[in-house]
């Protein structure tokens, strides 16, 4: 599995940035904007090529003026929700440069990944790169990190470590919640079809939760960086006392595949019944999606203990 990309939540691989004709084209057809100062009542001009630090912005109070794919903040994101507003500038891999030019941006924010197109985007307005996910670990602590960077960046210091201060605390009480329902450990998985599924640990935003909430992690198997293994289910096999938490949304077709697979009815976690299904969580998110995973968590065990 390659690690010097960073996967979209639905897909198993995807190809290195390249810059295409088009966007080189683009290069020399496109106006350089340069520095645009705004106006010190007026929050910057915002376009965020990352759904992690988008939802970050949103939590400060600021809403960016376009995001990249909002299919995919609709489907993979889910909240805070996204307003109405805000633009879709179309793929993160090749996002319309020409109606980039057109919303003015004062500021574009970027992932290193995008480092292959930032040319590009400098064309148009100074580009702020901010990583999370890198070959070190630690997306929560840079998650943070990124928190206080985005307060700075839009004159939200105060908001910024309110929402740092506000995860903790989340976490704090999910742990007391659920201290007596800590003992089983949990694989949470995404479904990639009916056969395989990427499964979180090391260096997974969900693993930081799990650290922080005293829930115990079923996988101690190796991961990229991006904190995932893709493993076929029968690598699930590891813990015969494993509770499973599957996110959504399952691949077309999967559900109904899964219960006819003899593979799938021997997992210990499926002939105990020990099952939970999770609305969508980003994955490769920050301190908001990390919240909303230890909520979503909290009440599917909750719930799986009252059905006993």
């Amino acid at each position: 599995m390659n690690t010097d990309h960073q996967p979209r939540p639905g897909e198993v691989n995807r190809p290195r940035v390249r810059i295409t004709r088009r966007h080189a084209l683009a290069l020399f057809t496109l106006p350089f904007t340069g520095v645009v100062t705004p106006a010190a009542a007026s929050p910057p001009r915002i376009v965020c090529l990352d759904d992690g630090l988008a939802e970050t912005l949103l939590m400060l109070g600021i809403t960016p003026v376009a995001i990249a794919d909002r299919e995919v903040w609709e489907r993979w994101v889910v909240e805070p929700p996204l307003p109405p507003q805000v633009a879709d500038i179309g793929t993160i891999l090749e996002p319309n440069l020409e109606f980039l030019q057109q919303l003015r941006p004062d500021i574009i924010l970027s992932i290193p990944y995008l480092d292959g197109i930032k040319p590009l985007l400098e064309r148009v307005a100074p580009v702020t790169t901010i990583g999370i996910y890198t070959p070190g670990g630690q997306p929560y602590q840079r998650a943070i990190e990124a928190t206080r960077q985005l307060a700075r960046l839009v004159g939200k210091e105060r908001e910024g470590e309110a929402l740092i201060a506000a995860t903790e605390a989340h976490f704090s009480t999910i742990k007391q919640q659920l201290e007596p329902l800590s003992a089983r450990p949990i694989y949470v998985v995404s479904f990639l079809d009916p056969r395989n599924v990427r499964v979180y640990g090391e260096k997974s935003l969900f693993q930081a939760v799990f650290d922080r909430i005293g829930i115990r992690n079923a996988w101690a198997g190796e991961t990229n960086y991006w904190g995932f293994a893709t493993v076929g289910i029968d690598g699930l096999a590891t813990s015969d006392d494993a509770r499973l938490a599957y996110l959504e949304p399952l691949p077309e077709g999967a559900g109904g595949t899964l219960t006819e697979s003899p593979v799938w009815n021997a997992m210990p976690f499926v002939r105990k019944r020990s099952i939970m299904r999770l609305p969508a969580v980003l994955m490769f998110g920050t301190l908001p999606s990390a919240s909303r995973f230890a909520r979503l968590l909290a009440a599917a065990l909750t719930a799986e203990t009252a059905r006993g």
